[in-house]
Order: structure tokens, then sequence, then C-alpha cells
């Protein structure tokens, strides 16, 4: 345990370093810092946690600091993240949050935006796509599987023929989604199974399953298989991943990585500090 805490001070004091030192002196202990993480994981964050900055600016600071990728994106955001040498490891998909693929009425036009996404996220090079469950109403837990599935189904030979993995986040519905029925892993699961696609996977965001469930380490362990990407933000608040939370980042994705997960890690907390400092740091702690 101490081991571990001395590391991670160490790398954040390392990074806060550069980060102060980059003000007076330009970028250049940034762009160091950069060349030398392992990147065994890839480096992420999710564009609205940084809304105040323009995507030009997000793309040219952060590659600065390690990150391969802008995530959350529309179509029309494509073409600058490219322009500056990212992916986007994640883009949306063709809906929100609370009306989803539970939802037998909408699958109409989920299935028609979804087939006009699809073949466009495969243009750009890009691995994954969003979806939502929608909020459970008055549906069973059993009803919202049977309902996801069978629009999900419907998008599948599309998603396989042009190589983009469709992932349904899994949100907490205490605090920040009321009502939303993708809010326990087994769930998520569940439906896995049911849509039956090696395309079509879980989007493990660990600040929300940790207020769910915890057991972080043992659920992504347990069920790795079923998960094709990953998000993170401190607990509770949703902000910076430092010593502030409860969760110890390097050993969550020291476990990611033992899963044999080699895929994008994207940081998507509101930072309560400078924002490129935040992500820096979170770069940092990450890169195990």
């Amino acid at each position: 345990m101490s081991q571990n805490r001395i590391s991670r001070r160490a790398a954040m004091g390392t990074i806060a370093g550069a980060a102060a030192l980059g003000a007076n002196v330009g970028v250049s202990t940034m762009v160091v810092a950069a060349t030398e993480l392992k990147n065994t994981l890839k480096h992420s964050a999710c564009r609205w946690c940084y809304s105040k900055m323009d995507l030009d600016t997000l793309c040219i600071e952060g590659k600065k600091i390690g990150l391969q990728s802008i995530e959350l994106l529309n179509e029309k955001e494509f073409a600058t993240v490219k322009k500056h040498g990212l992916s986007c490891a994640m883009t949306n998909g063709p809906s929100g949050i609370p009306r989803g693929w539970n939802r037998v009425e909408d699958h109409d036009k989920l299935i028609k935006e979804s087939k006009r996404l699809l073949p466009l996220v495969a243009e750009a090079g890009f691995p994954n796509m969003i979806v939502f469950s929608g909020n459970t109403g008055k549906l069973t837990s059993e009803e919202g599987i049977e309902n996801c599935a069978k629009g999900l189904k419907k998008i599948m030979r599309t998603a396989e023929k042009q190589g983009v993995t469709v992932c349904m986040e899994l949100l907490n519905s205490k605090v920040d989604h009321a009502g939303y029925q993708c809010d326990h892993t087994e769930w998520g699961v569940k439906l896995v199974d049911a849509v039956g696609s090696d395309h079509f996977k879980l989007l493990y965001d660990i600040y929300h399953m940790q207020i769910m469930e915890g057991d972080v380490i043992a659920t992504i362990t347990k069920y790795k298989d079923y998960i094709g990407h990953y998000h993170t933000g401190g607990v509770p608040g949703r902000n910076e991943i430092d010593e502030s939370q409860e969760l110890n980042y390097p050993a969550i994705c020291k476990a990611i990585v033992e899963t044999g997960y080699r895929g994008y890690l994207g940081q998507e907390f509101i930072p309560k500090r400078d924002p490129m400092t935040s992500l820096a740091e979170a770069v940092s702690l990450c890169d195990v």
C-alpha cells in the first residue's frame, strides 16, 4: 500500500511540476512527458468535459500530454481530430440517454440513423459508436433486454461489415441518470449475450459503476470479454481522479491491462482545476 501511494504521489508531482514549468517556459516539458508514456492503454479524453475549449485547441494541447483520441464527437467534428492526427475512440450514436433502444416504438428511427452513421465512423477509421438503453419507465428488466436486443440485432450486420463495435454505456441511476435501465454490469452482460455479436459490447464507466456496484476490479476481471471501452471519473463528484477521491486508478488500470485489454481509456471527469493540468495528471496516473 505505501509503495503504491509513494509511486502515485511521485507521478502526480512530476506531471504537476511539468505543467507548472510549462506555464513559464512553454510546452516543451509536456512534450517530453508525453514521449515517455508507456501507452499500454491508449489515452483518450471526452470532448464534453472541455466544452469551454474549442476542439482544435483541445487536440493541440491534448497531443502534448499524450492523448491519442478525443471522443464523443459528432460526425461534423471527425475531420478536426483527423487533421491533428488523433482518433475518436467512441463516436456519438443515434440517440440521447433517456430514450434509447429499450423503446420499440423508437427502433425504426434508431436503426435508420445507426445504418447512416456506422459507415461514416468506419470511413473515418474510428473503432466504436456509443448507444444507450434509455430509461426504464414501466418496463421490467427482462422486457428492457428483449427490446434492446430486438433493435440492436438489426444493426449488427452493418456494424460487422463496417468493422465498428457498438458499445452500450453503463450509467448510474442513483446520482446522475435517474431511471436509466442499463445501470448494472450484469444487466449489460445479459444484453450482450442476447445480441450475440462480437461487435456489440459494453462501455464500462468506472465512475458510474463504482456508484452502483463498487467491486470494480473484480467486476472487470470477471466480465472482461464483454467490455469494449472504459471511462474514468472521480468518485464522489465526477471530478479529478487524484487523491481527493476514493478510487485507486493506477490499480484499476493495471487490472484492465492484466485482462489483455489494449484499447482506449477515456478520461471523463469534470476538472475543477486547470483543465489540461488535471488531464495531464490523469494520463500519467493511468499510464501503467
